[in-house]
């Protein structure tokens, strides 16, 4: 019988390996920051945006998934973009930001520099 740190440790390595097959062939990877306070601080209506948009065919093979806490609470809710080899972060992302994230940026590889973090 395994203890509680090991069942813990094998659910959290099947995760990692559920999450790796399934984002392997995605061009474009977003985090949406789903910790308790960046919930707090609006990411819900964020992630939200970013899957409606995936789930009406507006952007195509993109894995989208949440992310813990990165510690930058004066900047959240916080969303990480991988992209073509590069990382892009983005700062104070409300649902009206996240819209303007997928036109500019996702769409028209327009990344919005201002909100970077």
């Amino acid at each position: 019988m395994s203890t509680p740190l090991e069942q813990i440790l094998q659910k959290q390595q099947d995760a990692l390996s559920r999450n790796s097959e399934k984002s392997k062939d995605a061009q474009t990877k977003i985090f949406v920051g789903m910790a308790t306070c960046e919930i707090a601080a609006g990411s819900r209506k964020a992630m939200e945006v970013f899957k409606n948009a995936i789930e009406a065919g507006e952007l195509e093979n993109v894995y989208l998934s949440q992310k813990g806490c990165a510690g930058r609470c004066n900047l959240e809710p916080t969303v990480e973009i991988y992209e073509k080899g590069k990382v892009y972060q983005y700062g104070k992302v409300s649902a009206k930001r996240a819209e303007d994230i997928i036109e500019k940026h996702l769409k028209n590889g327009q990344p919005i520099k201002e909100w970077f973090i």
